[in-house]
């Protein structure tokens, strides 16, 4: 009897579609843009034609990897305003393929629930997340960034960062979650030598955990 998919159809075929070099570097412009961003945008940016971008955009949009709304660019409301135009903007959509499959996420969801029950002290596990983020951090903090997740994009002096890499366990325990990036970026920053700040400030749209200049 042949054995079930270890991995979901759809994740594969999601992931696929990032295996194009173009639309990958699409889907990071669309993730990496403070706002949705048009098909003309997408034309713009890659010097391509609109119908193309459109292409790509809309196989995104297909597998759920961007999310489409439509927006009056202009800003006008009421007649004569002209017809909304179709925008992507990033989706909230995880995929996770590892082949064979590993199940790193339920060890963090352990991890957070031994922290919540009083097994593990939550003061020895900001330390040790400080301890690997100077480790990450080593090779400067702008790479560790990047490379951990944060997506971090520099707005009115501050670098905010649009992604959290622990998102999936927020709804678990967002407090402790929220401790254990700060830790991290922390550790960062220290292997780094960096003068700027991280602090800890949520705000919808972003990480809960920021950096300003020192």
């Amino acid at each position: 009897m042949p054995s079930q998919p270890t991995v979901p159809p759809d994740a594969l075929v999601a992931v696929g579609t990032l295996a194009d070099p173009t639309r990958r570097t699409i889907y990071d412009f669309v993730r990496g843009a403070a706002k949705p961003v048009s098909r003309d945008d997408v034309a713009a940016e890659m010097g391509m034609a609109r119908q193309t971008a459109a292409y790509h955009l809309d196989r995104l949009a297909e597998e759920g990897l961007v999310d489409v709304e439509f927006v009056r660019l202009s800003g006008r409301t009421g007649p004569g305003a002209g017809r909304p135009a179709k925008t992507y903007r990033p989706s909230e959509r995880e995929l996770v393929v590892t082949v064979p499959p590993r199940r790193y996420l339920l060890a963090a969801r352990i991890l957070l629930d031994a922290i919540k029950a009083g097994g593990v002290a939550l003061g020895d596990m900001r330390a040790a997340a400080r301890r690997v983020g100077a480790g990450i951090g080593s090779e400067g903090l702008d790479i560790a960034l990047l490379e951990t997740g944060y997506e971090p994009v520099t707005e009115d002096g501050e670098v905010r960062f649009r992604n959290c890499p622990f998102h999936a366990l927020v709804d678990e325990d967002r407090s402790t979650t929220c401790d254990l990036n700060l830790a991290l970026v922390e550790g960062m920053v220290e292997g780094s030598g960096d003068s700027r700040r991280p602090c800890l400030e949520p705000e919808d749209g972003y990480c809960c955990v920021r950096l300003r200049p020192a």
